[in-house]
């Protein structure tokens, strides 16, 4: 078969006041052409989710030193922050993310391509965003639609029930 395990670099950023989180596209062996594409996507000037933002906290890799990653940021006003080294309690909200989003969901898969991994992790933001109760949000979920408290109670599944939550029917 010639099949082996390969590693993937998975870039994301999230906000801290609501946890929205935004995924870049995933790169096997990301460079620094890499990250000057993520700089831009994330700064685009209509729908860049570092719109509006004054700071992007960032830990140690070499691959935010790369040419180009903290110019593209200062362009538009974010300040890059670099974390001290051993410090992943100043950065606990991406670090709580991580475990999440490996204990909830990639624990519990073997994925065999990046198509499959970007799939797991775009279901796994919907239930993120959508469905997940968010305790130090005040138990807050955003529903894309309007509920109706006296409709019935469904349970929506994701990655064949992997992923489960109940909600009452749209109104």
């Amino acid at each position: 078969m010639g099949r082996k395990l390969v590693r993937c670099t998975v870039f994301f950023v999230i906000e801290i006041a609501t946890r929205k989180v935004f995924f870049a596209p995933i790169k096997l062996q990301p460079d620094g052409a890499y990250m000057k594409q993520v700089a831009r996507i994330l700064t685009d000037s209509e729908d860049g989710f570092l719109q509006g933002k004054r700071y992007l906290i960032h830990d140690r890799d070499p691959l935010y030193r790369t040419d180009g990653f903290h110019e593209i940021l200062k362009s538009i006003g974010v300040k890059p922050v670099r974390l001290p080294a051993r410090s992943p309690d100043l950065n606990c909200y991406a670090e709580r993310y991580v475990k999440s989003v490996k204990s909830e969901c990639l624990d519990h898969l073997i994925l065999s391509s990046v198509e499959q991994l970007e799939y797991v992790l775009e279901q796994y933001c919907e239930y993120y965003h959508h469905e997940r109760i968010h305790q130090s949000l005040g138990r807050i979920i955003e529903p894309k639609h309007t509920i109706e408290e006296t409709a019935e109670i469904i349970c929506i599944e994701r990655l064949g029930g992997l992923l489960k939550s109940y909600h009452r029917l749209a109104a």
